[in-house]
């Protein structure tokens, strides 16, 4: 006799429909006219549908057929079966399939915004049971947009843009159409449909506010004051820490109230409530705050007295900007006489090649292209004025000979002979524009102190001690309050996967250089670790070193055998960048076996088998030429080539046999 089972048929998806139950071999429904939100729980959680969204009777999925297998179920909301909760008994009750129940689930536990420059936008995942799922840019719209911004406390949908292309990726992808009306509390509420032949080409990227609202306080006008944002419901200041013009242009054009005339350091500042400790680095060509990237990691507490202030021009008549400026002059409107204006554009300075931001080649934007500068006389002065004009901080270091590769087109600069007190680069003493003797092969570039980067020591690309650059030095992180969330936040960082823990057992060694940082706490919004709360940057953090963080990314070390009739026989596969892939048979053999049966807790190899002999899999090939010794306790400790293969097909792919 077959074991009990359980399906929702007739609805959008596997995760929504009329309760079925199979019973002594034979499918039937659920009868009850007092189905309540704690029995459609049980149903969701037992199907690995996420939760509950709504408990319907009377048939809304149709009338089904066969035996009213339970009757008048009372379920708590945490059984592990439907039957399991309390009921008459199998059968006990015909009743009319018009009394049927359905369930709609959420079909996803939890939902995500991971790449973006902010805690607040990137790329929409849901998840599905323990693998986050892609979301199609083809199955939302702006009102779904909202919904998911509202949700994760970010707020308001700013834009919904055409992702990354899948091409031949193979990536888990949510298979249903969201139709939100706008006015749900969370994604799970809003109805769904399933389409069949709507195809996936790109992925969707949702863009938040990240506030629930901006406003300036305390000034004279609308458009001046204290910068005040709206974050979980509260009002709260922002620090002054590396608040500059660029990125109180953009908060006075959000606000529509022009461009920022001056930051006044000791007026509006009065207030009460929290701080919020966020730096927004913007380029100056944003239109909007939440388009600037967002730090917030080690920045320093702030005293309500240390609040970002800005005076805007103001909305009243026309804004003519006076070229090559950060000022503007206010021109009554009604007034009836031709103005002539010719302006080259403003002048705009950015980073390139750098792999964040804070470093790279020196760009200037003039006369409406984009060039680079020369690294004759080009030194720290120099770059000192570079680093600070972009909010970096100060300069670490100024490259020469094209450290960040050769740029293209114009060369404006050249002789640039700054003191390091100029407020931008182009106050410096230098050549004319575009005057100089150089090629490509001399451009100029900086690494400023703000810039950041992370990585794991002493294990592997995904498991060991954790370091951050700042300052221009690599340093250690303390473990102090630090959550499992954290640790996840530091994987997903690195690309290493969704599961992560703090290794307790110190095997990645100690370090040497600053103890950078202490207290980070981040929240499962945040998709990178510069956006988590920690204290201020302080090259003394810890105690002592005993108090470092080791991580190991446990996704990382996924595996499972696919296709044979227990889980200790099959094609062998492994988790990697978020998902399933297999195993090339190049060099496969009894030793390798061994290791993925050790490892699977499936006693030694009875045999190593190639040319896909439990069937061939799908998704990336994410090993080849695999050697083990044998002795290994994981297959990651093996020697292997882990380049996505060209050189092999899933005709190869390999797998176990295990005793």
């Amino acid at each position: 006799e077959g074991a009990d089972e359980l399906r929702l048929s007739n609805g959008t998806g596997p995760c929504s429909g009329r309760v079925e139950v199979k019973h002594e071999e034979k499918w039937g429904t659920v009868c009850d006219g007092d189905w309540t939100i704690e029995d459609a729980e049980v149903v969701c959680k037992q199907l690995r549908c996420g939760s509950a969204v709504k408990a319907l009777n009377r048939a809304p999925f149709g009338e089904g057929s066969g035996p009213t297998w339970l009757y008048r179920v009372d379920c708590r909301g945490d059984e592990a079966t439907l039957w399991n909760c309390s009921h008459p008994g199998w059968g006990s009750f015909t009743c009319p399939h018009y009394f049927d129940t359905g369930v709609i689930c959420s079909g996803f536990s939890g939902l995500r915004l991971t790449g973006g420059h902010t805690a607040c936008s990137g790329h929409l995942k849901v998840k599905q049971e323990k693998t986050w799922a892609t979301v199609c840019f083809s199955h939302i719209d702006f009102k779904t947009a909202s919904v998911i911004c509202n949700e994760l406390e970010c707020g308001q949908a700013v834009d919904i843009l055409r992702g990354t292309h899948f091409g031949d990726r193979h990536e888990l992808t949510w298979q249903e159409e969201f139709h939100c009306v706008g006015n749900e509390t969370h994604l799970a509420h809003c109805p769904r449909m399933l389409h069949h032949n709507k195809t996936c080409s790109h992925d969707a990227t949702v863009i938040c506010s990240g506030y629930g609202g901006y406003r300036l306080a305390n000034g004279s006008t609308t458009c001046s004051g204290r910068v005040e944002l709206l974050h979980g419901g509260t009002w709260g200041t922002l620090c002054d820490y590396l608040w500059d013009l660029p990125a109180a242009t953009a908060l006075c054009q959000q606000l529509d109230c022009g461009v920022a005339l001056l930051i006044p350091r000791d007026r509006f500042v009065d207030g009460n409530g929290p701080v919020w400790r966020d730096a927004f680095h913007c380029e100056g060509t944003e239109s909007c705050l939440w388009d600037c990237a967002q730090v917030t990691l080690g920045n320093p507490t702030c005293s309500a007295r240390e609040a970002a202030t800005v005076i805007c021009s103001g909305k009243s008549g026309t804004q003519l900007m006076l070229c090559k400026t950060f000022h503007s002059q206010t021109v009554p409107t009604g007034v009836a006489e031709d103005v002539g204006v010719i302006c080259s554009g403003d002048r705009q300075i950015r980073l390139v090649n750098g792999t964040k931001r804070c470093a790279g080649r020196v760009e200037l934007y003039h006369d409406g292209i984009w060039g680079t500068i020369c690294d004759d006389n080009w030194d720290l002065s120099d770059a000192n004025v570079v680093c600070k004009q972009l909010g970096c901080g100060h300069a670490i270091k100024a490259f020469a000979s094209a450290h960040y590769g050769k740029g293209s087109g114009q060369i404006w600069l050249d002789d640039v002979n700054c003191t390091g007190a100029e407020s931008d680069l182009w106050a410096c003493p230098s050549r004319a524009w575009g005057q100089h003797n150089c090629q490509h092969k001399e451009d100029a570039g900086v690494l400023c102190s703000e810039f950041l980067a992370l990585r794991l020591v002493n294990g592997n690309d995904c498991a060991g001690r954790l370091e951050v650059f700042y300052n221009g030095t690599w340093g250690s992180i303390c473990s102090n309050r630090m959550s499992q969330l954290t640790a996840i936040t530091v994987c997903k960082h690195l690309n290493c996967g969704d599961g992560g823990e703090i290794a307790t057992d110190f095997k990645y060694g100690r370090g040497s250089g600053p103890m950078w940082l202490d207290h980070i706490e981040c929240t499962e919004q945040h998709s990178s670790l510069w956006q988590c709360q920690s204290d201020p940057w302080d090259p003394q953090s810890c105690d002592n070193r005993a108090e470092e963080t080791h991580i190991s990314c446990t996704d990382r070390e996924k595996l499972r055998v696919i296709g044979g009739k227990d889980g200790c026989s099959g094609r062998v596969e492994i988790w990697h960048q978020g998902s399933w892939g297999t195993v090339c048979d190049n060099s496969w053999d009894v030793a390798d076996a061994n290791v993925v049966c050790r490892q699977l807790g499936c006693g030694s190899a009875v045999s190593a088998l190639s040319e896909a002999a439990f069937g061939e899999g799908t998704g990336p090939i994410w090993l080849e030429e695999v050697h083990c010794k044998g002795t290994e306790l994981s297959l990651w400790d093996c020697p292997a080539n882990t380049l996505f293969c060209k050189n092999c097909d899933h005709k190869e792919d390999a797998a176990v046999n295990c005793s």
